[in-house]
């Protein structure tokens, strides 16, 4: 696959963006590959990534937020309570890069957990290095900070036009 090892970031204001993300994964299974989908902000309801259960154990979905809630919509205290759950992925996913468990991986709105202020450029940065040449890394989120435009290979912005 030509994608293999890059960091690909997909963002934009519009939809689609995991949609897009998840098409990779599903591209990657195609040529034997293994997928792991970690979801952030979306809450426990979503249920449009439920489909990724028939193409288990190659890709695997993982949410750790509790709340069934979108994040926005969330007290005060259920977001503290959800930024722990949202870090407890973070480290997840630093624990799948560095034990090489799975070959593309998806961070899910991770972006926007960045734009909350939940994890910083920097621990996304940190993970960026954490993977290894042959592992494709895939962010998604509304907006891209600067660092983390320059720190990915190939970066997608998605709009609607009509």
């Amino acid at each position: 696959m030509e994608n293999e090892g890059l960091v690909q970031i997909y963002c934009g204001p519009g939809k689609g963006k995991t949609s897009v993300a998840i098409g990779q994964a599903i591209r990657a299974v195609g040529h034997g590959k293994t997928a792991i989908v970690i979801q952030c902000l979306k809450g426990r309801a979503t249920s449009e990534l439920d489909y990724l259960s028939v193409l288990e154990p190659n890709v695997r979905l993982f949410r750790f937020e509790k709340k069934d809630k979108y994040y926005e919509d969330l007290s005060d205290e259920e977001k503290q309570e959800e930024n722990c759950n949202i870090r407890n992925g973070l480290n997840y996913a630093r624990k799948v890069l560095v034990t090489q468990e799975c070959d593309m991986l998806i961070l899910d709105e991770i972006l926007g957990a960045v734009e909350f202020g939940i994890i910083t450029e920097e621990e996304v940065e940190e993970l960026i290095r954490t993977k290894d040449e042959e592992t494709e890394l895939i962010l998604t989120g509304n907006v891209v900070p600067v660092r983390l435009r320059e720190a990915a290979d190939r970066v997608v912005s998605l709009e609607v036009i009509k």
